[in-house]
C-alpha cells in the first residue's frame, strides 16, 4: 500500500535574502523529520539553508578534509563535456586550501575531456597551471586515478593489460553507436550524426564512456528509439565484460550508470531507461573494478591522515583496488584502523543522488542511486560512528544543459526561504543519506560560498 506523505516544516536560513537572489525551479526531495531548532550543528541538520555556517565550519576547522565531486558542483553540467568551463577563482581557492581538499570524482584528470584541460584553457597556459600547481589534487575515474596539485598522474593498482583493454573500448563505443544508426537511417543526417559519436564517445584512459546527452538531445522527441539506443549501449557493455573475461580479465571491471536506479539482487547497477520525461542513463561508462567513490574516500582519507601524523593507518601502499565492496565492510575497516582522536571533520559535497518509488507486487519499493550516493552515505557514517562531525553537502545541478535532474524545492515561509523537497521521490521516507545542507544555486552559489570561505581561512 501506498503510504501517506508526511508534510515536515524546515528551519529557516540563515541566509533566505541570498537564496532568494538565485531563484531556482522547484523539485522533489525525501521528507525527513526534524526539530525546527536553527541551533543545531549543521550535521544534525537536513535540508538546512545555513550557508553562513558552512562557511564557518569550512574556514574555521582546523582538521578539515573536504571530498567533492566536480561536474555540477563547480562546474555546469553540459551535454558534451568538451564544453565545460571553471572558474579561475574557484581554482585558486582550491590551491588555497591545500591539504584539506581533495576532488573525487568519476571523470578524469587526463586526456582531451580531463579536468585538466579545463583548467588549462581557464587560464589560457599550460606551463603556469602546472608551475603554480593549479591542478586539482585528489582520485579521478571512480577512485583509480591520483594525482597531485602539480599534475603528477598514476593509476595505483592498475595493470598495463587492464589499462590496454580499455584502451580499445573507445572505438567500439563509435562502432556500435555507427551501427545502430545505420538500422535507421532516416533519424539524423551523416554531418550531425558524426558530430554526436564524436560527443558521445569519451576517449578516457582509465573509464571510456559512451556519453548519450548529445544524441539525447539531438533525437529530440524520438524518445522510444532513445530508450532502445540505451539497451544497445547496455548490450554493448555486456559484451565488453565478456570479452575481458575470455582475455583472462573477469575480475578486472564493472559497468556504471548514471544516473541509474540503484542497485539490482545481483549487485549490478540498474539502468534507468528514458519514459520520454526525463532521459533516464546517459552515462555508460566501462570502469575498473574497485573504482567506485566509496572506496576512494578511504584512500583520501588514508593520505590525509598520513599527511598530518606521518603514519598510514591502512598501510602506504593502500588503494580504493584494495578496498571492500559494500559499505559496511568499509565503515568497519574505518573502525579498526583509524585512532578517533586524529579522525577529522569530513565534509563531502555531490549533486547526483536519485530515488525512486516503484510498485512491485503491491508494495511501493524504494529504488536509490545516483553516483554521489554512496560516497555521501558513507562518509554520513563515519561521522555518526566517530562523532567528527561530517556534513553531507548537496549542490542542485537541475539548471544545467542536462534535464534528467529535478531543482529543490523552495517557499516562503514566515518571511524565510526555506527547502521542503529535493531530488529524491518524496514518498521514500526512510532513505539512510541525509542531505544536511544544500546549495539552491547550483554550482555558482557553491562556489561562491567555497571561496568565501577559502579566503576567510587563508586570511
Amino acid at each position: 500500500m501506498m503510504r501517506p506523505v508526511q508534510l515536515v516544516i524546515w528551519p529557516a536560513s540563515s541566509g533566505a535574502g541570498a537564496l532568494l537572489w538565485w531563484g531556482q525551479t522547484h523539485q522533489e526531495m525525501p521528507y525527513r523529520p526534524m526539530s525546527l531548532s536553527t541551533d543545531l550543528p549543521l550535521h544534525q541538520q537536513a535540508m538546512s539553508l545555513q550557508h553562513d555556517s558552512l562557511v564557518d565550519v569550512l574556514a574555521n576547522t582546523d582538521n578539515l578534509l573536504i571530498i567533492q565531486d566536480l561536474d555540477g558542483v563547480c562546474m555546469g553540467l553540459v551535454n558534451d563535456p568538451l564544453n565545460r568551463v571553471i572558474e579561475t577563482d574557484y581554482v585558486m581557492a582550491a590551491r588555497s586550501l591545500d591539504g584539506h581538499f581533495y576532488v573525487l570524482t568519476n571523470g578524469e584528470h587526463i586526456g582531451q575531456r580531463g579536468v585538466n584541460r579545463i583548467i588549462e584553457r581557464a587560464f589560457g597556459d599550460a606551463e603556469q597551471v602546472k608551475a603554480e600547481g593549479l591542478y586539482l589534487p585528489g582520485l579521478a575515474a571512480g577512485g583509480v586515478q591520483w594525482q597531485d596539485r602539480f599534475g603528477q598522474v598514476s593509476h595505483p593498482g592498475v595493470s598495463k593489460a587492464e589499462l590496454a583493454f580499455l584502451a580499445a573500448v573507445p572505438g567500439k563505443i563509435r562502432d556500435r553507436l555507427q551501427a545502430f544508426f545505420t538500422r535507421l537511417p532516416d533519424l539524423l543526417d551523416d554531418g550531425t550524426l558524426a558530430h554526436c559519436i564524436d560527443a558521445s564517445a569519451l576517449d578516457n584512459v582509465a573509464s571510456p564512456t559512451a556519453n548519450l546527452n548529445t544524441l539525447h538531445k539531438t533525437m529530440g522527441h524520438h524518445s522510444e528509439s532513445f530508450a532502445v539506443l540505451q539497451k544497445d549501449m547496455q548490450a554493448l557493455m555486456d559484451d565488453l565484460m565478456a570479452e575481458a573475461a575470455a582475455k583472462g580479465l573477469a575480475d578486472s571491471f564493472f559497468v556504471h550508470y548514471a544516473p541509474n536506479l540503484g542497485r539490482g539482487a545481483d549487485g549490478k547497477e540498474v539502468i534507468w531507461l528514458s519514459d520520454g520525461s526525463a532521459s533516464g542513463t546517459t552515462d555508460f561508462q566501462f570502469m575498473l573494478r574497485g573504482a567506485v567513490k566509496e572506496a576512494g574516500v578511504l584512500s583520501l582519507l588514508n593520505r590525509y591522515i598520513s599527511q598530518r601524523t606521518g603514519t598510514y593507518p591502512l598501510g602506504q601502499d593502500f588503494n580504493a583496488r584494495r578496498a571492500p565492496r559494500d559499505l559496511s565492510t568499509l565503515l568497519q575497516l574505518v573502525k579498526d584502523h583509524f585512532d578517533p582522536a586524529t579522525m577529522p571533520t569530513i565534509v563531502a559535497v555531490g549533486d547526483t543522488v536519485t530515488s525512486q518509488m516503484i510498485e512491485a507486487e503491491g508494495e511501493l519499493v524504494a529504488k536509490r542511486g545516483g553516483s554521489d550516493r554512496n560516497f555521501l552515505t558513507l562518509v554520513q557514517a563515519i561521522g555518526n560512528a566517530f562523532n567528527s562531525g561530517n556534513i553531507v553537502v548537496y549542490v542542485d545541478s537541475s539548471g544545467g544543459e542536462l534535464k534528467n535532474r529535478k531543482a529543490i524545492k523552495l517557499e516562503t515561509i514566515n518571511g524565510q526561504a526555506q527547502a521542503i523537497e529535493g531530488p529524491c521521490d518524496p514518498r521514500d521516507t526512510t532513505d539512510p543519506l541525509t542531505l544536511n545542507v544544500v546549495i539552491p544555486g547550483g554550482y555558482q552559489q557553491y562556489c561562491q560560498l567555497f571561496q568565501t570561505a577559502a579566503e576567510r581561512r587563508s586570511g
